[in-house]
């Protein structure tokens, strides 16, 4: 599930625990993601499922589920 596989990325970037992140956390104001684990995020997300973000939908996502609804619509 695209879901259970982004949560482990995020989990990973932020150091924090995946049952912590919900599909509708929000990256900076729930998980604390700063600017700089936002590019780490959907670098380790780009790779994992080998698709690439344009620089226009990256400043769009601002919760975990913005992150799944563009992966499962470039799939």
């Amino acid at each position: 599930m695209v879901f259970d596989k982004v949560k482990q990325i995020i989990a990973e970037e932020l150091s924090i625990e995946a049952e912590d992140i919900k599909l509708e956390s929000k990256l900076q104001e729930d998980l604390g993601a700063d600017s700089l684990d936002a590019v780490e995020i959907i670098m380790a997300i780009e790779e994992e499922f080998d698709i690439e973000i344009d620089d226009n939908e990256v400043v769009k996502i601002k919760t975990v589920k913005n992150i799944v609804d563009y992966i499962e619509q470039t799939k």
